[in-house]
């Protein structure tokens, strides 16, 4: 579990160390509260979880530092990217 943090590459997936421990910080504090796990892995261990979640791209800081599941940024995605309804299309 822990040898995932000596490497850099997840370090600079986050965009550096103080941004991995924040997230890792505010995804526990997620999952102590009842969010569900977003990997299928058998552990309860939630580090291990958290570290997995960002290895496989689940979950990220937002510009706010706050942390976005990827389900979170595909939602903005379509919604941006979906054509806007006028009158004349009703």
């Amino acid at each position: 579990m822990l040898e995932e943090l000596k490497e850099e590459e997840i370090v600079n997936k986050v965009g550096g160390r103080f941004k991995l421990s924040t997230l890792i910080q505010k995804r526990l504090v997620q999952l102590n509260q009842g969010s569900r796990a977003l990997v299928n892995i058998d552990t309860h261990d939630k580090m291990s979880i958290v570290l997995q979640e960002i290895v496989q791209n689940k979950i990220f800081l937002n510009l706010d530092n706050e942390v976005e599941t990827a389900d979170d940024l595909d939602t903005i995605v379509a919604a941006a990217e979906a054509p806007e309804l006028d009158a004349a299309d009703l």
